[in-house]
Parts: C-alpha cells; sequence; structure tokens
C-alpha cells in the first residue's frame, strides 16, 4: 500500500487538552476526529492511543478496538499505529505490541528498532512484519539516519524491497521551529544513499509555526504530508487552529494551489 497524499495525527504522545481543548484523547474523540479530517481531505490516520489518565501507550486492546471501529466508520481509510517509544517503551515491548495487534501499517524510529542494541531482535522485526504485508514506515529525524537505513539493508537488518519513509522537520532545532530548508539534506542523503530505481515512497511532519510551508514545500517536491496537532497547532497565518480538521483543510488547500 502507498502512503496517503495527506495523513492526519491528530495527537500524537505529549500534548493534553490543556494544549489545545479539541486535542482527541479517548477512543471516541479520535475516531470522530478522523471522521471531520478525512471530510478536510485527508486519506489516512496515524493513531497514538491513550491511558484513562490520557498518557501515551502502547496498548494493544485500545489499538484493537481502535481499528475495529475504523473499519466501521471509516471504511477504506489509512490507518497507521504508532510504536513511539517516548523514552518510556523497550524495542522489544514495540516488537510485542506489533505481534499482537498485526496492523495493516505501522510507523517505527530506525533509532529505536533498527538502533536497539539487539540486532537479532530488530532482523525478526523486520523480516517478519515485511512477510505478514504489514508497512513499515521508517521515522528518520536526521539526514544521516537515510545513511544508516542503507546501511541496515545492506547488511540484511531491514529487509530490502519498497520503503516507506518519514522525514521530521524541527525536532531538534531550536523550540521545535522547523523550516522548509530542513528537507533538502533529507532528499539529498536520499539521493546518495538509494539507487534512482528505487521504489521510495517519503512524507514529511513538521513542528511548530511553520508547518504549512514545510509540507507544502514537501509536496512541492513530490513528498507526501503528515499535518495535525501531534506536530503543530498554528495555521500559516500565525493563527492557533480551531481544531485539526481546519489544519487537514488547510494543508490540502494549500497544496492543490501550488
Amino acid at each position: 500500500m502507498t502512503l496517503p497524499r495527506i495523513m492526519v495525527a491528530p495527537n500524537g504522545a505529549h500534548k493534553t487538552k490543556r494544549d489545545h481543548p479539541a486535542l482527541p484523547i479517548s477512543l471516541e474523540e479520535i475516531i470522530d476526529t478522523a471522521i471531520s479530517c478525512r471530510d478536510a481531505g485527508a486519506g489516512g490516520l496515524h493513531a497514538h492511543v491513550r491511558d484513562v489518565e490520557g498518557k501515551h501507550v502502547l496498548d494493544a486492546g485500545l489499538y484493537l478496538e481502535l481499528l475495529i471501529e475504523c473499519e466501521t466508520k471509516l471504511p477504506g481509510m489509512y490507518v497507521q499505529i504508532t510504536t513511539e517509544a517516548v523514552g518510556i517503551y523497550t524495542a522489544r515491548q514495540q516488537d510485542e505490541l506489533v505481534r499482537r495487534v498485526e496492523p495493516n501499517a505501522v510507523s517505527v524510529a530506525l533509532r529505536e528498532m533498527a538502533g536497539c542494541g539487539d540486532e537479532k531482535l530488530a532482523r525478526e522485526f523486520y523480516h517478519r512484519t515485511q512477510a505478514a504485508s504489514i508497512d513499515v514506515q521508517h521515522i528518520l529525524y536526521a539526514s544521516d539516519e537515510v545513511d544508516e537505513l542503507a546501511n541496515y539493508i545492506k547488511s540484511g537488518v531491514v529487509p530490502a524491497g519498497d520503503l516507506q519513509l518519514l522525514f521530521v522537520l524541527g525536532r531538534y532545532a531550536h523550540n521545535q521551529q522547523s523550516s522548509p530548508d530542513e528537507l533538502m539534506p533529507f532528499l539529498s542523503a536520499l539521493k546518495r544513499a538509494f539507487s534512482s530505481d528505487a521504489n521510495i515512497d517519503w512524507a514529511v511532519c513538521a513542528f511548530g509555526r511553520n508547518e504549512t510551508l514545510c509540507l507544502v514545500k514537501s509536496a512541492e517536491l513530490g513528498g507526501k504530508v503528515r499535518v495535525g496537532f501531534e506536530n503543530s497547532l498554528w495555521n500559516g497565518d500565525g493563527k492557533i487552529a480551531v481544531n485539526n480538521a481546519e489544519r487537514v483543510r488547510e494543508i490540502a488547500s494549500a497544496i492543490d494551489a501550488s
């Protein structure tokens, strides 16, 4: 499966309703948000689930419940779960989540799985998910991780084949404010590390007030985009968005106009 043109990331692992009252926490809120974002132009949902206290969890039961609801209420929408560690979960716990849920799609930070220090575990994870036809989107936080991914493929830790990538802009910038210029080192590394005939489906997410500028630039250069309150609350005019659907609507309109 290919990545949708626009995927919404409505909550992430850290923000709460103190950050924005429209940030979805419960499964019902996540589903309702996904429906409104689909109607605004999103083709996919990047899903984080929260426990009863609103904390980020890698909970197989919650994810399975969410996926069942999505099948009923969002038929045809691309749904991707996350294994984000948030400094809490180990690579083995991330692996166990995917074993239990068996999702169609999952995002996995390269540094958290391939770089976990347990090559056997990482190798088994990537080869098992490929055999099960689970889409693994490799999260890359820095351009040198493109080269690391290529090396993991050469060594056989990550199997060769089609790739889904996410370039994260602004994660380690001052105040987590992204810039469209941060995309270029990723694309240069991609050109250097992989052949021109490699089947690579890449997307971008961006932190802070420049999210719109970064995502439009990504689309202009042939990439997909991930937008939403996980990374930014701001519209392009500098105002706080009313909700995730408003962010999706702005990005869809801006991409169509570019």
